[in-house]
């Protein structure tokens, strides 16, 4: 994999990640930009302890622009786009309108693919893979920035989910502060330790394995399941055999099965409800907070990411084909979420839809 880091017109940097080591991707970004509103502000709530980030500048970021005028889409002669090169592999950028940003973290974007009208899960094996170490080096280097405490790489897809850009790209999110669902499981992971003496995760993916009623795909080195308590109509956990605490200490070995295994299991979402139409979903990679954080929920921090294990959890709001699962009262008001789909009956769907 070659790497090429530059800077767009307004300062924000650029990288671009190609297969190709010959790749020549150091191309001027020529428009006339002046430096983006990054006035973010993290505050506590008192009651929860949650951290709440504040960045009403995102008001007026991009949306839903026509296609021709898409700013992920590599640069045209007479069109300037947020990457400037006229063609890529894979690139992330830092985002114009940062829900994060300075000394509040930092947001970026990345684009897994120069075509508009495609999907990751058409990507071919090859490119998969490079996304997968541009994300294990954006965590990387994420975490060794000041202040930052947890990396979130994730994909969007689809407007029922509230995407504003069609194009086929995803998030990097370094965090100042720990999310509170993470916070919420070292917690429970740690009660289960003190208690046990065991690894809850572990044992989690051992039962789910052994089980196997929720098993929806297994390979050598990962597999994937139903959670016994899906929140969400469709909802799959991914998890590698061996825990490890995020992208960066992945084994090679899983780390070329993983390609293989996420395609299929994205190409299956969208085989879900037997319509042409692109199955919205967000993929979400859980990675432990970055060393040297501190204590952690009252967790000590070491202890928290020995106990940590990375895994990508993959759900859609769509429980019909024509039916969307909204977060109403009850998970939005109390956050007691009330699925419509029996987890068991979920991952059968998902293995009927297997490719042939």
């Amino acid at each position: 994999m070659k790497r090429t880091s530059t800077r767009l017109a307004d300062g924000r940097e650029i990288l671009y990640y190609d297969a190709d080591d010959g790749a020549a991707r150091a191309v001027p970004d020529t428009r006339p930009l002046d430096a983006s509103d990054t006035s973010c502000e993290v505050r506590r709530d008192p009651l929860l302890g949650d951290a709440v980030v504040i960045a009403s500048h995102r008001q007026g970021r991009t949306y839903h622009p026509p296609a021709d005028a898409c700013p992920l889409c590599p640069s045209t002669e007479g069109r300037a786009s947020e990457i400037p090169a006229p063609d890529y592999d894979v690139v992330v950028f830092e985002n114009r309108f940062p829900s994060l940003a300075g000394g509040t973290g930092r947001c970026e974007v990345i684009c897994f693919t120069p075509d508009h009208r495609t999907s990751f899960a058409e990507l071919d094996e090859e490119r998969a893979a490079l996304v997968l170490a541009a994300w294990t080096d954006r965590t990387a280097e994420l975490s060794a920035h000041a202040g930052v405490r947890q990396v979130y790489c994730f994909e969007n897809r689809g407007t029922e989910i509230g995407v504003t850009l069609a194009h086929p790209h995803g998030q990097i999110y370094a965090f100042p502060f720990i999310t509170p669902r993470t916070t919420r499981m070292l917690a429970t992971v740690a009660a289960h330790r003190a208690r046990t003496g065991g690894n809850l995760f572990e044992e989690v993916l051992a039962a789910e394995r052994a089980e196997g009623t929720r098993v929806v795909l297994e390979g050598e080195h990962w597999t994937a399941f139903v959670p016994y308590a899906a929140r969400w109509p469709y909802e799959v956990h991914l998890y590698p055999h061996r825990r490890t605490a995020d992208l960066t200490t992945l084994d090679d070995a899983a780390r070329a099965e993983f390609p293989r295994l996420y395609l299929e299991l994205l190409r299956r979402f969208d085989r879900l409800f037997g319509s042409s139409a692109p199955t919205p979903y967000i993929s979400a990679w859980h990675q432990a907070p970055v060393s040297g954080v501190g204590e952690v929920g009252g967790v000590d921090e070491e202890d928290g990411r020995a106990d940590f294990a990375l895994h990508l959890e993959l759900f859609t709001v769509r429980r019909t084909a024509d039916k969307l699962k909204h977060l109403a009262g009850t998970e939005s008001g109390m956050e007691a979420y009330m699925n419509d789909v029996r987890p068991e009956d979920a991952a059968a769907r998902l293995r009927e839809v297997a490719s042939r």
